[in-house]
């Protein structure tokens, strides 16, 4: 089968319904592919929470905002909330601590799909999901087409596009397709960072965590089975850390100290001054009707699931790596339902039970892994450390201002351990801007970016990989392909050209309404 259209987009994540939206809403028909058979990526078939900033009501990204104004209304009309929980105008359905607003996976795959509805139904956007990209055309510095494998049949569709969107977890278009990219850490010779390793290595990935969504159920068990490998991650130390993965010990990020954890307490220490339970809720039950909802429901995305003995791209055996992630998390379930300690002395949670129905997946992980970082464009400007890092910048003067902004993030530099034998680097970022340049590639005119694989390096990814910031790049680049179509200019033309990108910003911050720059007092702001 072969389709033509204006735009292709290769990965149904954040910033490819985020691009697919935007071009639409542009008038420009898009092609819209999803390797699973769930839209929104990290949000959804990764099952993690929503990592946001501050500021997240007021400077959200417009679509991002109708996204989490969708969810919350999602929940006032289908679920038994509490009078005075429905009338809460920052309704969070799970009281997490890791953000304000913690919600189910599923209730946002269902949100993204009435967001689309409209468009799908119009012809404007066609989504194949459960389509996996196996090769990519090249003619000269353009890609042609781009052939994807329908998993569910084993038949393949070809599309050709103006525009080509890459949005997959590992950039997959940029190795098909031999797009110049990067993989792994940079050295600090090569960038100047504070925080680079003195030695490149392409090996040196952040973990990739398989996660799974649990409720608590006392009195009943529902202990899975032992997994194969089990006695490895119960036993086994990795250099770096303070313990086996099988345990409630880990590290402070930030200062690297030593913390103990309790599963439904406070911790005994400072530094875990809150249940683990609570830190990725995405139900609270104190938030619904008497009655109605039995339990808290909660996703592990914990340092004890974070897999770094392989690396994913470039490693040995992938499919072996992201095998074995899924084995470290069952073996860090079956730990806390048979053995993990407990404060009254015994041992083990039997009555925590998986929720397939809340992870949409039958054995009760998610259905796909949650991947921290990607093959990267080599592009026209790569954002470094010393534009966003507190450290790196003069004393107070925030961060770097871009020209050619296109939208705004905020996260701290939060690298996990690696693949090659790195504990935490988690420090200090200013709230930043999203430049132009780290989207265009350095040879290829008509491939964009928008997922992890922007012109960031190993350590910048660590603060431009969350959720608010990957739907902001995605609509930039909607728009760009739009833009770009309508004026017959290539990307890299709008950025050098200063009267197509001053036209291209008022279409971004006039039209679309995307806030370009923040203000002082929180570009500067420290945490």
């Amino acid at each position: 089968m072969e389709l033509s259209t204006d735009v292709l987009v290769v990965g149904g994540g954040l910033g490819g319904v985020a691009a697919a939206l935007t071009a639409a809403k542009l008038g420009r028909r898009v092609v819209l592919t999803e390797v699973t058979d769930w839209l929104g990526g990290q949000l959804t078939s990764q099952a993690v929470p929503p990592d946001e900033h501050p500021w997240i009501e007021q400077y959200a990204a417009p679509g991002y905002a109708d996204l989490r104004r969708r969810i919350r209304d999602y929940y006032r009309r289908n679920y038994p909330l509490r009078p005075e929980v429905a009338a809460d105008p920052l309704l969070d359905p799970g009281r997490g601590i890791v953000s304000r607003f913690c919600h189910e996976p599923r209730v946002a795959a269902a949100v993204i799909e009435e967001m689309l509805a409209p468009w799908r139904a119009g012809g404007r956007i066609t989504v194949h999901l459960e389509h996996e990209p196996v090769a990519a055309y090249s003619g000269g510095d353009e890609i042609e087409a781009v052939t994807l494998l329908d998993r569910r049949t084993g038949s393949e569709l070809t599309v050709t596009a103006a525009y080509v969107v890459d949005a997959t977890e590992l950039g997959d278009l940029l190795d098909l397709a031999g797009v110049e990219h990067v993989v792994g850490a940079e050295s600090r010779e090569d960038t100047g960072e504070l925080h680079a390793p003195e030695v490149a290595d392409p090996l040196d990935q952040q973990a990739v965590s398989w996660c799974f969504a649990l409720d608590y159920r006392p009195g009943e068990d529902h202990t899975v089975d032992r997994p194969a490998g089990y006695a490895h991650w119960r036993d086994h130390v990795a250099p770096f850390w303070p313990g086996p993965q099988l345990s409630w010990t880990d590290v402070v990020p930030i200062t690297l100290q030593q913390r103990e954890w309790k599963l439904f307490e406070r911790g005994p220490e400072q530094h875990a001054h809150f249940p683990l339970w609570d830190f990725r809720r995405i139900l609270a039950k104190s938030n619904f009707q008497a009655g109605t909802v039995e339990s808290d429901v909660t996703v592990v995305n914990w340092p004890q699931i974070d897999y770094w003995e392989q690396p994913l791209l470039g490693g040995p055996d992938p499919a072996a790596a992201l095998a074995a992630s899924r084995e470290l998390s069952l073996s860090f379930l079956h730990w806390m339902q048979a053995e993990a300690p407990r404060p009254d002395g015994g041992t083990g949670y039997p009555g925590l039970r998986l929720r397939p129905d809340i992870t949409g997946a039958p054995d009760g992980l998610a259905k796909a892994p949650y991947i921290r970082e990607s093959r990267r464009i080599v592009a026209e400007f790569t954002v470094l450390e010393q534009h966003v890092g507190v450290e790196a910048r003069p004393d107070g003067a925030g961060s770097e201002v871009f020209a050619d902004s296109v939208g705004l993030g905020r996260y701290r530099i939060d690298l996990h351990p690696s693949t090659a034998g790195r504990t935490y680097v988690d420090i200090e970022a200013y709230p930043f801007q999203i430049p132009l340049g780290a989207l265009i590639p350095v040879r290829v005119d008509n491939l964009l970016p928008a997922n992890k694989n922007i012109g960031s390096t190993h350590v910048t990814n660590g603060c431009y990989r969350l959720h608010p910031v990957e739907w902001s790049i995605g609509e930039a680049v909607g728009a760009l392909a739009g833009f770009c179509l309508d004026r017959g200019a290539s990307p890299r033309k709008v950025r050098t050209d200063p009267t197509l990108l001053a036209d291209y910003q008022r279409l971004l911050s006039g039209e679309l309404r995307i806030p370009l720059a923040w203000p002082d007092h929180i570009r500067t702001h420290r945490d």
